[in-house]
């Protein structure tokens, strides 16, 4: 560490790292000790839960890998070490992130309301249907992770040809490379795609539900409306904030090819680590059961043993 811009970032980095582990272990906890006592948990509760503990160890990837860019960046961008951070951030990363789309698409088939028979059929099969979601999610991982074989073989043949300093050769390894890793950003769309489309369901099923409202003379603000837009504000934070992740993944990914800009790298280390630790947040405030345990922690006040029910 050379100088006061790395210290910066390092205090950056722990304090996004212990919010972000102080956070996913609260869902943990609480969702935790709700299925102890009652031998079961929603399906909604599980997704969050099981996102708090991928994120909990991608936190714990990241954190480790800004502190190895800002004491050792040489290493950092370098030798097997970069490939067993990168196998584990990638299995992480995109598990969290389908797990992600698969509450998105939960609070989607459970809150909009459609008469078309083809939404109607996957409303009656939603748990099914989500639940074949996770298991895709999680071969769809496995199989992201997979794919790094190559670029490691790549990367290791361009290690080779940098030692004979044939640059044609090495310019043609590293074009290939790049290229590589940049399709690797392609497991991304996927759950890109779902999100939105849910996002935009919700949107629509909030807008036929207002009008039917208003032509009922009802109040806008039923429970229907406020359950629709409570998950249009947790979908959009995600898009928002996923967004944001992967420009800063782009810009720490970029710094490697880019000699003396170590800075832009420790810029984008440290911003990648804004989504995982800013969305648990918003998904506790989202959730009415996480929400008031939340604020009694805080207020240090006994919980009162009330039963919720489910919402985004």
């Amino acid at each position: 560490m050379s100088g006061p811009p790395e210290c910066v970032f390092l205090l950056l980095s722990t304090t996004q790292f212990i919010l972000g582990v102080l956070g996913n272990g609260f869902i943990v906890c609480v969702h935790g000790r709700s299925w102890l006592q009652s031998r079961r948990i929603p399906l909604s509760d599980f997704i969050v839960t099981t996102l708090a503990l991928s994120r909990i160890i991608l936190l714990s990837i990241l954190f480790f890998d800004s502190v190895l860019a800002i004491f050792s960046y040489k290493v950092h961008n370098e030798g097997i070490l970069m490939q067993i951070t990168d196998v584990f951030w990638t299995f992480t990363n995109h598990l969290s992130i389908w797990l992600v789309t698969c509450l998105n698409a939960l609070y989607c088939l459970r809150i909009a309301s459609f008469s078309h028979p083809t939404f109607l059929w996957l409303k009656w099969r939603v748990s099914r249907l989500v639940a074949w979601m996770l298991l895709g999610a999680l071969l769809l991982s496995c199989a992201s992770t997979m794919s790094l074989i190559h670029e490691f073989k790549l990367y290791s043949i361009l290690i080779g040809i940098d030692a004979t300093r044939n640059m044609t050769e090495h310019f043609r390894a590293k074009s290939e490379y790049n290229v590589i890793h940049v399709l690797g950003t392609l497991w991304n769309v996927p759950p890109l795609v779902v999100s939105l489309t849910s996002c935009f369901v919700l949107i629509l099923s909030l807008g036929r539900h207002t009008r039917e409202m208003q032509q009922h003379g009802s109040n806008a603000g039923d429970p229907s409306t406020e359950a629709h837009e409570r998950a249009i504000k947790v979908i959009l934070s995600f898009l928002f904030l996923f967004l944001l992740y992967f420009v800063t993944f782009l810009i720490a990914y970029s710094s490697r090819f880019l000699p003396g800009n170590k800075m832009i790298g420790l810029i984008g280390e440290t911003m990648a680590m804004f989504y995982p630790t800013a969305h648990t947040f918003i998904l506790i405030l989202g959730n009415s059961k996480l929400k008031q345990v939340f604020v009694n922690v805080m207020w240090r006040k006994p919980p009162n043993g009330t039963k919720t029910s489910f919402s985004p």
